[in-house]
């Protein structure tokens, strides 16, 4: 930290902008996000940089922000999740008590928006900000659109709360819905396996949980086995008729040295009458992305880039996060951001000030050496 700005002066300052971006309602769902309010804000705290915002529509919004020519470029989503009806203040109003800042978003993630912005303002250096509102919404239309303007940076580096440490890998999330069909009839007769649909449905959950049990020895960057989860199922209609149909809803968080088409055809396949429909609703590819191969070498890229920025490097993870979006674009991508992911999605939210802290100081260093 340079001796000309002290370090109690850089966190307020992340904390002013903070307490101005948690008042800003970016709630994801609604969606209801327009290209106004926090965009404005952030405009007129970014008046140096070439500011461009972008509406792609359903509350997707983007703003891209670039102040010479910078070798890295910083990635945080602005929209928070609802808040809960357990909250017992008000979750647009930060509060800061003596080691902690309490607010909706304050750890996910517009804690490393605010310390952005005040570096941004604390030092001339070369700097490219995108900050965007749809990482909440299982639609990630704001990175697919910046992925297709084809930016050269030699990293992205993406905030979520990973309590300041370089998160280089974590598993993928895909999510299907499924139907299983069968033929209604009195409960009384008789069935075969395929008379009833949720009959069906719980053989397949039974095969599932075999199959995912048997990949427990599967091992990536200290993760291990194959997550997996039947998050709903409906159908039939009362206990003397059997079920027609059967919807399902599950979803799966594989390492990324597992194939996820593979996967996805292993659960279509597992059981006899197969599900009549088997859609795909989500897919985030896991960090780093790419073939076993690729993604080692991805990941020992990131490594050494987070080892030359002074970035102590953490356990992989098991939640996702959009890194995966960037790295199976192309580039070398690794997740590094203040607070803890257990407070994330929580009620009266809060990121410890001390992280807060050091994450300003760090991306501080990180601008001022690349314009030295």
């Amino acid at each position: 930290m340079s001796a000309e700005l002290g370090s109690s002066v850089l966190l307020d300052a992340t904390l002013e902008h903070l307490r101005a971006l948690v008042s800003f309602d970016t709630r994801n769902p609604p969606r209801e996000i327009g290209t106004g309010g926090i965009f404005d804000y952030l405009r007129e705290h970014l008046s140096d940089f070439d500011v461009r915002v972008n509406d792609h529509g359903a509350g997707a919004v983007t703003l891209c922000a670039v102040r010479g020519k910078p070798k890295y470029l910083f990635n945080v989503h602005l929209d928070t999740v609802p808040d809960s009806p357990h909250w017992t203040r008000d979750p647009h109003v930060l509060e800061v008590t003596e080691d902690r800042a309490i607010g909706l978003g304050a750890c996910d993630i517009k804690g490393a928006a605010a310390a952005l912005v005040a570096v941004a303002n604390a030092t001339k250096g070369d700097m490219a900000l995108l900050l965007s509102t749809d990482e909440e919404a299982n639609d990630p239309r704001c990175i697919a659109a910046f992925l297709k303007e084809g930016h050269r940076y030699d990293a992205v580096i993406v905030a979520e709360p990973t309590r300041g440490e370089a998160v280089l890998a974590h598993r993928g999330i895909h999510s299907v819905q499924m139907r299983f069909a069968g033929q209604a009839g009195h409960a009384s007769g008789e069935q075969r396996p395929s008379d009833s649909a949720l009959h069906q449905t719980v053989r397949w959950g039974a095969a599932a949980l075999d199959y995912v049990d048997r990949q427990a020895h599967e091992r990536f960057g200290g993760l291990t086995g194959l997550r997996f989860n039947i998050g709903r199922v409906e159908g039939g209609i009362k206990a003397n008729m059997i079920a027609p149909t059967a919807d399902v809803r599950f979803g799966f968080r594989p390492l990324p040295s597992m194939n996820p088409d593979h996967l996805l055809e292993t659960f279509r396949t597992l059981v006899e009458p197969q599900p009549v429909s088997y859609t795909e609703l989500f897919r985030g590819d896991s960090l780093p992305a790419g073939d076993t191969a690729t993604a080692e070498s991805r990941r020992l890229a990131a490594r050494d880039i987070a080892d030359e920025l002074g970035i102590p490097v953490g356990n992989a993870v098991n939640f996702w996060t959009e890194a995966a979006l960037f790295s199976a674009g192309g580039y070398i991508s690794f997740v590094y951001g203040p607070g803890d992911i257990a407070q994330a999605h929580t009620a009266d939210e809060w990121v410890a000030l001390d992280q807060l802290q050091k994450y300003a100081e760090t991306i501080y260093e990180i601008v001022n050496r690349g314009s030295a």
